[in-house]
């Protein structure tokens, strides 16, 4: 692990357990509230979850050639998951906008 320093270790790790962290509370409220276009955000929030963790994993062993896949898929998740947060946002902002 010794492409990244422990500065940047500190920071991914952060970033990942806060977005898992994010998705948990944003889950919780959208059942309290009972307001469902919350629940599809949280959902929307897993593929740059999974995104994330190809980062972490690839870095963890030492960015070999043999995970270079792992970058390919993270590009995919990373696709998908702003695709999905782009989605929400739009049902969110048209069940709290009044035309």
């Amino acid at each position: 692990m010794h492409e990244l320093s422990f500065g940047t270790w500190l920071i991914h790790i952060s970033s990942v357990t806060e977005w898992i962290y994010a998705i948990f509370i944003i889950s919780k409220i959208s059942k309290f509230e009972k307001y469902k276009p919350l629940f599809w955000l949280s959902l929307g929030m897993i593929p740059n979850l999974i995104s994330a963790m190809c980062a972490i994993t690839w870095h963890i062993y030492d960015n070999q050639e043999i995970l270079y896949g792992l970058v390919t898929f993270q590009g995919l998740s990373t696709l998908i998951g702003n695709s999905t947060l782009a989605i929400s946002t739009i049902a969110i902002y048209k069940t709290t906008t009044k035309e």
